[in-house]
């Protein structure tokens, strides 16, 4: 049997590579970033089609981002892959105080994340969120961080309320026949209320709209081939029409 390969196997294949491939060692940073962000994504398609041997394959070809940007940043003598191992021991060990208490100290209670990074924080709320951050991820994370110091609805109710506060405010407006900014705003209050809903109970927006979205193509897919399967244009067919097919298409689909 095939000795497996290390993480050290994969380090000298990096360093191998910037020095032998003319394309690899004119990679920067900056031009990895695409690929970085590529590469998470095929992780997260995989996570998501449930495929071991898909996740297998793209988690080696972000670990392979990950070697590429150590090796180059150790090149520029700035870190290597052992400083990025060491700064994630330190993190993680932090992160659980009381699992990891510091020398001499006993075990803490439990704390939540971000309750701890709350008390290091200096800045904004937003310090040290991605800029790039997806907007449903970055409203979860706000949330969750307004939570870590306490402000926060005790269960699900209130932020339940809120979500109907916020859509008959949306109601308001558009009875109103209010500009295109002011209803912008409160559609946008009533999806910020819907994500900390969702969080609060225990679920992550993003994920599930993920999930609806892929529901609502497959169901879609299926109005259409039953339409093709009866001679019925979809795009002249009407809604009364369509409705009925969509309702026919969520009957066939397995419970």
């Amino acid at each position: 049997m095939q000795d497996k390969s290390t993480l050290e196997d994969t380090l000298a294949l990096m360093r191998d590579l910037r020095a032998r491939c003319e394309w690899d060692r004119a990679q920067t940073h900056d031009s990895l970033r695409p690929y970085l962000i590529e590469e998470a994504h095929e992780v997260d398609e995989a996570l998501r089609a449930g495929d071991d041997r898909m996740l297998r394959e793209e988690l080696g070809d972000l670990l392979l981002q990950v070697l590429f940007h150590a090796v180059v940043a150790e090149e520029r003598g700035a870190f290597d892959l052992y400083d990025v191992a060491q700064a994630l021991i330190t993190k993680m060990r932090a992160r659980h105080p009381h699992l990891y208490p510091p020398e001499g100290e006993e075990a803490v209670e439990r704390q939540s994340w971000e309750a701890m990074k709350a008390k290091k924080r200096r800045g904004s709320i937003e310090e040290g969120l991605p800029a790039g951050l997806p907007s449903l991820h970055r409203a979860h994370r706000l949330q969750d961080r307004a939570a870590g110091v306490g402000f926060d609805w005790p269960d699900v109710e209130g932020p339940a309320q809120k979500v109907e506060e916020e859509l008959a405010e949306v109601r308001h407006e558009l009875a109103s026949g209010a500009d295109p900014e002011r209803l912008e705003s409160e559609i946008g209050d009533l999806l910020f209320a819907v994500v900390n809903l969702a969080r609060k109970a225990g679920v992550h927006s993003a994920l599930a709209l993920d999930k609806a979205n892929a529901k609502f193509a497959q169901r879609f897919t299926a109005v259409e081939k039953l339409a093709a399967e009866r001679g019925i244009d979809v795009n002249t067919a009407g809604l009364t029409v369509l409705d009925k097919l969509w309702d026919e298409a969520k009957t066939r689909e397995p419970r």
